[in-house]
Order: C-alpha cells, then sequence, then structure tokens
C-alpha cells in the first residue's frame, strides 16, 4: 500500500517538478508467433532492469534516467489483440526518473533485454524479446499441417459427393450437366517407362519440405522504393502467395522463416531451415541499387572462395548486415555456429544450389527482365546451410521506379509466383531429395 500510494504521488507531480532525462523517439510492438518484440528507442542510451511476476504472469521492466512521456505513453496503444504473448500494457512513473513498464503476459516468457547502438536512421534502442518457454516442434508441426490441410480436402471432396448422391436418389430434383467428353487423341503407342525400384519409390513417398524466408521484418524495412514500398513488405506477400502455391502441390510443404512483420536473425533463419530438415531454401527480396536505372531479376548462391563479381560482393555485404539494422542479441548470437556452418559447407551444397538457381532463373525469365544470366555467387550468410540447397531471389530493383510499380502489381507478383514455383517442382523433378534423418 506504502508503495502504491509513492507511486500516485510521483504520477501526480507536474512535468516541470521532473528532470528531463532521454528523450523518447519511438515505441514500437512487433508480436509473432516465434517471439513478441518491444522496442524503446531515445537519444541517448537507457538502462533498464526487469523482473518477472507470476500470479498472473507479468514482466515489469523499471527504465532509468527517464520522465513519462506522451512518447511512452504510446506503448499502451501498441498491443495487438493477435500478441500470443502480451495482453496489455501500463505505464507509470514509478520513482523521480524512473519509468516503471508493467507488461501483463497471456502466458510465461523467457525474456532477454538487451541494447543496439545507432545504426541506419535509428537511434539508441533498449530491446526486449519476449520468448515462451517452451518451443514447439517445428518439424512435427509442419507434417501435422499437412495432414489437416489434406484432410480437410478430403472431407470437402465427401462432402461434395455426399451432396451429388442425395441428389441423384430424390427424383424431380434437377440433375447437373454432364461434362462434355474429352476430344479423341490420336492414335500412338507410347513407350512403358520403367518399373520404379524400391529404393526410387523410398525416395520419391516423402513430404518435401522447401523454406521460404522473406528478407528483413521488423524493425529492418529492407530498402524502400522511390514512392515508399517497402521491401520487408512485398517479399512476404510473395512469400505467402508462394507458400500457398507449393502447399497446393501433392507430397510438397512451405514453411516459413517468418509468416508476419517481425525480424529474424540471419542465423535463425538457417536454423529454422534445418529444423525441419528442410530439401530447399529460398530467400526472398527486392533489389536496390544507387542509381534508379538498375533493373532485372536476379539469383545467388553460396560461394566459398569469393564473389562471382562485384556486384554480387557488394550485395552480399549489404544483404549480411540486416542484424545490425534488425537488431541481434549479441550475447545469445552463436556466431561459431555460423563459422562452423559455413566450414561444413559442400561443394555438393553449392553443386545443387546452382542447379535449383538456374531452374529458378530461367523461369522468372519469362516474367520480367534479368539483371544477370546466369547464377551468380557470393558469401551470403543466410545461405549457409550446410545440407540445403540454398538461392536468394532478388525479385526486381525496387528503387527502379517502373520495377517497384511493378511489386505493387498483383497480376506480376501472382506471375513471379507461377514461376518460382515452376522452377523449384522441375528442380525436385529431376533431383528427388534423399530421406531424412528421422521419421516422418
Amino acid at each position: 500500500m506504502r508503495l502504491q500510494r509513492r507511486s500516485l504521488l510521483v504520477l501526480l507531480l507536474t512535468p516541470p517538478l521532473l528532470a528531463r532525462g532521454a528523450g523518447i523517439v519511438g515505441v514500437r510492438m512487433w508480436p509473432a508467433k516465434d517471439y513478441t518484440r518491444v522496442t524503446i528507442e531515445s537519444d541517448t542510451l537507457l538502462v533498464a532492469t526487469h523482473a518477472l511476476v507470476t500470479d498472473p504472469p507479468r514482466l515489469v521492466i523499471d527504465v532509468q534516467g527517464i520522465a513519462l512521456d506522451a512518447g511512452l505513453r504510446e506503448l499502451v496503444g501498441k498491443v495487438r489483440p493477435g500478441d500470443p504473448y502480451v495482453a496489455a500494457v501500463r505505464v507509470g512513473q514509478y520513482q523521480a526518473q524512473v519509468v516503471r513498464l508493467v507488461l501483463d503476459l497471456k502466458q510465461p516468457v523467457l525474456p532477454q533485454q538487451f541494447t543496439l547502438e545507432p545504426v541506419a536512421a535509428y537511434r539508441h534502442r533498449l530491446v526486449f524479446d519476449l520468448y515462451p518457454t517452451e518451443a514447439p516442434d517445428p518439424l512435427l508441426a509442419l507434417v501435422r499441417e499437412k495432414e489437416a490441410a489434406e484432410a480437410l480436402a478430403s472431407q470437402a471432396i465427401q462432402d461434395a459427393l455426399g451432396e451429388l448422391i442425395a441428389r441423384v436418389d430424390k427424383p424431380g430434383m434437377p440433375q447437373p450437366a454432364a461434362p462434355p467428353l474429352p476430344a479423341p487423341k490420336p492414335s500412338t503407342t507410347p513407350r512403358p517407362p520403367p518399373p520404379i525400384t524400391a529404393e526410387e519409390k523410398r525416395r520419391i513417398d516423402r513430404l518435401i519440405i522447401v523454406a521460404l524466408d522473406p528478407g528483413h521484418g521488423g524493425e529492418d524495412p529492407g530498402a524502400i522504393g522511390p514512392t515508399g514500398l517497402r521491401e520487408k513488405d512485398v517479399v512476404l506477400a510473395i512469400a505467402l502467395q508462394l507458400r500457398d502455391h507449393l502447399n497446393a502441390m501433392p507430397g510438397m510443404r512451405a514453411m516459413l522463416t517468418r509468416e508476419a512483420d517481425f525480424f529474424v536473425p540471419l542465423n535463425e533463419r538457417v536454423n529454422k531451415a534445418r529444423r525441419v530438415q528442410a530439401d530447399l531454401f529460398v530467400s526472398i527480396h527486392a533489389d536496390a541499387f544507387t542509381r534508379p536505372e538498375a533493373r532485372g531479376a536476379s539469383v545467388y548462391a553460396l560461394s566459398t572462395k569469393g564473389a562471382s563479381s562485384t556486384t554480387a560482393r557488394w550485395m552480399a555485404q549489404k544483404e549480411n548486415a540486416a542484424d545490425l539494422v534488425g537488431g541481434v542479441n549479441l550475447k545469445v548470437a552463436d556466431s561459431q555456429v555460423m563459422r562452423a556452418m559455413l566450414d561444413m559447407s559442400t561443394t555438393a551444397q553449392i553443386k545443387d544450389s546452382l542447379v535449383v538457381g538456374q531452374e529458378v532463373l530461367q523461369r522468372i525469365g519469362h516474367v520480367g527482365q534479368l539483371h544477370k544470366r546466369r547464377v551468380e555467387q557470393a558469401g551470403f550468410a543466410v545461405l549457409k546451410a550446410p545440407e540445403i540447397p540454398s538461392i536468394l531471389v532478388e525479385t526486381a530493383f525496387i528503387s527502379n521506379p517502373e520495377e517497384e510499380a511493378r511489386l505493387r502489381d498483383e497480376d506480376f507478383r501472382r506471375d513471379l509466383v507461377d514461376a518460382l514455383a515452376t522452377g523449384i517442382r522441375r528442380y525436385f523433378a529431376k533431383n528427388p531429395p534423399l530421406a531424412r534423418n528421422r521419421p516422418l
């Protein structure tokens, strides 16, 4: 009770009685199934402590050297109904120059707190990442999603068949018109295919998993076009549509490294694909350059022996800097794992990446102009899954006014998705994936 009175007294103090501390530049929340990020951006470095409280679960954050202002109060309205972790936020002047934030939680979390130095358009950032206490098995979830989708489709067919039978059984009901007979085909005697072997059946009769990686997200907008189109938004739209396209193919399932607007570190994008034992990794981006006349689509694969061109080297450096903008907790970032993964990247993996890259490049060449007519190579961090063929697709130059307009166009995106899906399908038709290390 004494603590409540003390907090109320400080809240009633007029702003002139509070010494001015750090200035708040912005507050943001990025909810996602993987984790929710809370960002407080200020003109100086913020110092904070946090503690978890149970019954009900809450995260209490005390930010030092700051006065409550309108910017911090905006955090209350940033909570989204679909946030899986945060139910509400309360803010108040706990002490002179100490602001208390209370996050009412929907479930227990494992919070990570860290700060980010100024970079790009951002000033100092204080970040809280709220992770679930128990992460689900991603491969099992993916297989169950596929089974549920197939069961739903099967049920829809059964319902339609039952409705048709009911109509037939009832006299006087109008009958559906019979479909027209197909035109007779010319008489041919095709050669029967050779019988499938047991080994071939084992390799083909399995679920093919494609990891789709929409670049950037959350704090990292990626490149921004002349009229404000953000790379992170357009590549997510393309990836979601491509996921639906691939999921409709028999025996195939697509997994997204992010399904919404939140940031995923580069090594975590790779780890997500490895955890589901993906057969292919496709990172989707929208290119940008200093000159607006640059145009065309490109496909990149990993190189451990230097970039294949100056453009490829520059592109890899730009994409690899995403962690700096998006914000990575350096205390838990596993740089040693990333270095080991680069060492483990095999010649076979890069060779397969070049093959699938060429298939995709040929197909998207029918949709729009190509920037390069061969698959380029460089040291992209996001392509360093040692056992997974991995490519990075630059769909178009968002910095080019004409290509930015095309990226906005739904018809162009649909044609692009069709081309990507066709290239992926053609690759697996020629290169059936090997069995996984664990049974599905």
